[in-house]
């Protein structure tokens, strides 16, 4: 038997009666309702035949235009955001992506895993910054990347591609100013230039 499946089966002996696991492409992702993201995870990593010690990274994504036009996202997914974890267990050798999809498209919150992994802080500050998903019970919810004064978050599929302010550090304040800037939009067409018999008897 191989490891994944050795994994898919301790996964499903543990867990599998209230979650979804999804297997595709030699991965596992296994998908946890919001509201028992914290306790499930609590699980992964304190069941020695699962073993999840330590969690990798994490990322908010944003399905809203995912697959546009010729998916309909809001009747393809449960929920606009979605919260995914990579985990990896050193001791049993194996990764397990877990996701679980945020309630609320308009104030998305998670239960923060700040407390079952430590590493997760810094992420759960930058996929709050970047997709504007809150972390519940996280200790330093702020931003991480942009602006304390930025508006908006700028991974969001509905955030503007241009304003009409930029932003930069001004010498002579020492601090960060906001200042007007226009944009003018144009279109480029690239010219291509070829050889004359370019590609011919070639």
């Amino acid at each position: 038997m191989s490891r994944l499946q050795t994994l898919k089966q301790n996964v499903l002996a543990h867990l599998g009666d209230q979650l979804n696991l999804i297997e595709a492409y030699g991965e596992l992702t296994l998908e946890i309702p919001a509201n028992k993201w914290q306790e499930t995870c609590t699980r992964l990593r304190d069941t020695p035949e699962l073993g999840f010690e330590t969690a990798i990274d994490l990322a908010g994504v944003d399905y809203s235009t995912w697959g546009a036009p010729a998916v309909n996202a809001a009747e393809a997914f449960p929920a606009r955001f979605a919260v995914a974890v990579q985990l990896l267990s050193l001791s049993n050798n194996w990764r397990l992506r877990i996701r679980a999809w945020v309630p609320n498209n308009e104030f998305p919150m998670l239960a923060s895993l700040v407390n079952v992994w430590p590493s997760l802080g810094w992420f759960e500050r930058e996929a709050f910054d970047l997709f504007g998903i809150v972390f519940d019970g996280h200790p330093d919810l702020r931003r991480i990347l942009t602006d304390y004064g930025f508006i908006g978050h700028p991974f969001r599929k509905d955030f503007p591609l241009s304003g009409h302010v930029e932003m930069r550090y001004d010498e002579q304040a020492k601090r960060v100013i906001y200042q007007p800037v226009t944009i003018e939009p144009r279109e480029i067409t690239p010219r291509v230039i070829r050889e004359e018999g370019y590609g011919v008897g070639r």
